[in-house]
């Protein structure tokens, strides 16, 4: 196996079958720029961590929904807990409802990332605030598979502002202002999966509303993204 531990680094010894199953997702062909829109799977993600600071703090849970074809499959949902070491903290506890008990229950965190990619396949990962959800899932893999995967994200707190922002209007700040604007109802506000749903739903107008302004592919999702973030604004 010495070619695998080239590809994804020496780092901490796997399992025959976990190999197995990462070589066969780097197998997987990249998503393509040029996929268009009203076509595209996206995959929607939420985590849940011991804190706030992505760089520090431990990986929790994963939440992720799938939007295929603009619309949510409700019945695809994927969401997982990573084994800890320890049990977060009580306060951290009662905002995310996953007790100590669950935590170190939770599946070994190499086994569950790798499902996670399977889940994920090569589809592009959308999040809300993204750039939280991509770090601790970056750490995450680093330490339990000895390499970040190569992932597509995108962010809706730079989408949304620079798609559905009306002249004059007051830009909502986060997730639960832009749910409210659109009707959206989050039923278990800071559960992975339910906020990964959440999101979902947000991304569907999002897409509805690019694609009604014309445009038609990945690519143009990425360079609005990349101008919003130039002009830091979201």
């Amino acid at each position: 196996m010495s070619w695998l531990r080239r590809l994804f680094g020496a780092g901490p010894r796997l399992t025959m079958e976990q190999s197995l199953a990462l070589a066969a997702y780097s197998a997987r062909p990249e998503i393509a720029a040029a996929t268009p829109l009203t076509t595209l799977r996206c995959v929607v993600v939420d985590v849940e961590a011991t804190g706030l600071d992505p760089f520090n703090d431990r990986l929790i849970s994963i939440g992720a929904v799938s939007v295929e074809d603009r619309t949510v499959r409700l019945g695809s949902g994927f969401e997982v807990v990573l084994c800890q070491p320890q049990a977060s903290s009580r306060a951290n506890i009662l905002i995310h409802g996953i007790d100590g008990t669950s935590q170190l229950a939770g599946l070994d965190p190499a086994t569950a990332l790798i499902s996670f990619l399977d889940y994920a396949e090569r589809a592009p990962l959308v999040g809300f605030h993204a750039d939280f959800d991509r770090a601790l899932i970056d750490r995450a893999a680093t330490n339990a598979l000895g390499r970040a995967p190569s992932l597509v994200w995108l962010d809706l707190a730079y989408l949304a502002p620079a798609l559905l922002a009306k002249p004059g209007m007051a830009v909502p700040q986060g997730l639960d202002a832009w749910s409210q604007q659109f009707g959206i109802t989050n039923h278990a506000r800071h559960n992975a999966l339910a906020d990964a749903l959440a999101t979902a739903q947000l991304l569907q107008v999002v897409l509805a509303r690019a694609i009604a302004a014309g445009f038609t592919t990945l690519a143009d999702l990425q360079r609005i993204e990349k101008d919003q973030r130039w002009l830091g604004r979201h």
